[in-house]
């Protein structure tokens, strides 16, 4: 090879064979074939294909950014190379499978599994050629997204997935659009004519990302002109520019179940209460750096003391009979003192022994609800049936319309709450406290204040999420209250932002809300959510949206002097100096 073109092919040999292994990995877990039931462009491909294609060109994109200088033809021949050691761990498999049978011990390796893979060929030596070839292209066309100028690479990714998301939402996108006939009439030709096929048309396809790319790549240009021309503005007017758009996120707020009708509408109520356990927890990790696992205790607590103080039937030996109203500062109340209670025997704990004593904690109210020495009064694992709804006169939050407007309230409140707490004093001794405890009590922090505030205000929010969860359902049991709650919630401000207040929003609509939306798909949420992890801690760990500061932090390696060198892996950039 000459001096000019120089690439590592064994590196892109490395990370093309880790991503045929993430291929098959994830076709013998059954995710290729349940995947494929839907279509992302109806007739051509489905979304079982659209995630092997995924990975093969992400993985190719990763190969080909690897590649130092602006070598095009290097960055081409690493995504090609990388695409064919993809394509050629799933020929692999499929040859496997032609000679052994692994159904005994793989029950996924299945008929049809391997029809999608082999692209429903018979003959062997052309099935290779079409796996091999499709591997090669994916590598080139990740190699050429990877060597156009940034302005247009963003914009093409995002083309890409704006395609990807509106493939995969179009029933939903229909089934939202009904009660405007005209709406659906114009925008029919996105999607797939007939009844029997789901997606965008191939027109709707190509219109989208010729549409997106071409909005994405003007608005990149126009971005930082737009920006200075509004920061040049009069106080006045840049004041009355943002009260225009608060009052049309207002009215877009109110509008937004008659806009999404009954189902969407119970995916935002979901959404909103996982908001509004997000916006506590981050009080207590995000602001405070106090390691909660046991988090979905409060939520509990408050549920169960919503539906003890308002049920009207069951078999409980006492009944109160309350009001939703009079029982929600007595459910908010019970939390805050549980949040004290756990605080208390944990002010000298940190780190990983914090999590393990928090983790505790949340599984000994689970046992306490299931256990029959409280069942008399709880309900044990039977629970607590005929929680009375939140009435406000002749009006009765018993559906997800109308319980969306009661949500939207308490997290508005909740965020007003940790925006005047995050910018307080003792906000501020949170973050002190988060960075450094040690140093933070010698400046004269009193940490014992200061935890206690942090896991009760915490606590209020979960308590008051687990009242409004109970008036929702109407009846509330133990195992509504496992583990997965808290990971839920952890999950959700992590991929949104650590300390980030629109993070949190933003990390569940990401976590909550799009899964909710492909319930189908259900046993694979965990399996999403590590990969989701990782692939954040890797590429992105500040967060979605993250918090000024602590994006400062992460990035501080990037304004490291021009002597010394800087290293790029994966997309994080850190600075490695001569000493480390």
């Amino acid at each position: 090879m000459t001096e000019k073109f120089q690439f590592n092919w064994l590196k892109a040999v490395q990370i093309g064979l880790i991503g045929g292994a993430v291929a098959v990995l994830v076709s013998l877990i059954g995710m290729v074939e349940a995947f494929n039931k839907r279509d992302i462009i109806a007739g051509v491909i489905t979304m079982g294909q659209t995630l092997l294609f995924a990975i093969g060109l992400s993985v190719s994109y990763a190969a080909a950014s690897r590649v130092g200088g602006q070598d095009w033809r290097a960055k081409l021949a690493s995504g090609t190379l990388a695409g064919l050691m993809v394509a050629s761990l799933i020929v692999g498999l499929v040859l496997l499978g032609k000679v052994i049978n692994l159904r005994p011990v793989l029950v996924n390796a299945s008929p049809p599994l391997f029809k999608i893979l082999t692209f429903n060929q018979k003959d062997t030596a052309l099935t290779i050629f079409y796996m091999l070839a499709a591997g090669a292209v994916i590598g080139l066309v990740a190699g050429l997204i990877n060597s156009l100028p940034p302005r247009a690479r963003r914009a093409v990714i995002a083309a890409l997935l704006w395609v990807s998301i509106l493939g995969l939402l179009q029933e939903l996108i229909r089934i939202t659009l009904t009660p405007w006939p005209q709406v659906t009439k114009a925008v029919s030709w996105m999607f797939a004519a007939s009844k029997n096929q789901k997606g965008l048309s191939v027109l709707g396809a190509v219109v989208v990302f010729v549409g997106v790319g071409v909005a994405h790549y003007l608005w990149s240009g126009w971005k930082p002109t737009v920006q200075t021309r509004l920061g040049e503005l009069p106080p006045t007017s840049q004041r009355s520019l943002r009260w225009g758009s608060l009052f049309l996120v207002a009215v877009l707020l109110l509008y937004l179940p008659n806009l999404l009708g009954p189902f969407l509408s119970e995916v935002a109520t979901t959404v909103g209460l996982y908001i509004l356990m997000g916006l506590g927890l981050n009080i207590v990790v995000g602001f405070a750096g106090l390691l909660d696992l046991g988090y979905v205790a409060f939520f509990a607590i408050g549920a169960y003391v919503m539906g003890l103080l308002t049920t009207t039937g069951g078999e409980l030996t006492t009944s109160f009979e309350w009001t939703f109203w009079q029982a929600l500062p007595v459910a908010v109340g019970a939390s805050v003192l549980a949040g004290i209670i756990l605080g208390v025997p944990v002010l000298h704990i940190r780190g990983d022994y914090l999590a393990i004593v928090t983790l505790g904690f949340g599984e000994i109210i689970r046992i306490l609800a299931l256990s029959d020495l409280l069942k008399p009064h709880i309900g044990g694992s039977q629970g607590i049936v005929q929680v009375a709804r939140a009435r406000i006169g002749s009006i009765v939050f018993g559906n997800a319309q109308t319980l969306y407007y009661m949500i939207l309230v308490a997290c508005l409140l909740g965020a007003f709450v940790a925006l005047r707490l995050k910018d307080s004093r003792g906000g501020r001794a949170w973050m002190a406290m988060r960075e450094d405890e040690d140093v933070a009590q010698a400046m004269g922090i009193d940490l014992v204040k200061t935890k206690l505030m942090a896991f009760a205000v915490g606590a209020a929010f979960s308590g008051l999420s687990g009242a409004i969860f109970a008036s929702k359902l109407g009846t509330i049991y133990p195992h509504s209250f496992n583990l997965l709650i808290s990971i839920n919630a952890l999950a959700l401000i992590i991929v949104g932002g650590m300390g980030s207040i629109p993070g949190v929003i933003v990390g569940a609509l990401a976590l909550v809300g799009l899964p909710e939306l492909l319930r189908e798909f259900d046993e694979f949420r965990l399996l999403v959510y590590g990969g989701v992890l990782v692939a954040m801690m890797l590429y992105r760990p500040e967060g979605l949206w993250p918090e000024k500061t602590r994006q400062r932090e992460l990035h501080a390696e990037e304004d490291a002097p021009t002597g010394e060198p800087i290293v790029e892996l994966a997309g994080v950039t850190s600075a490695v100096t001569s000493g480390k």
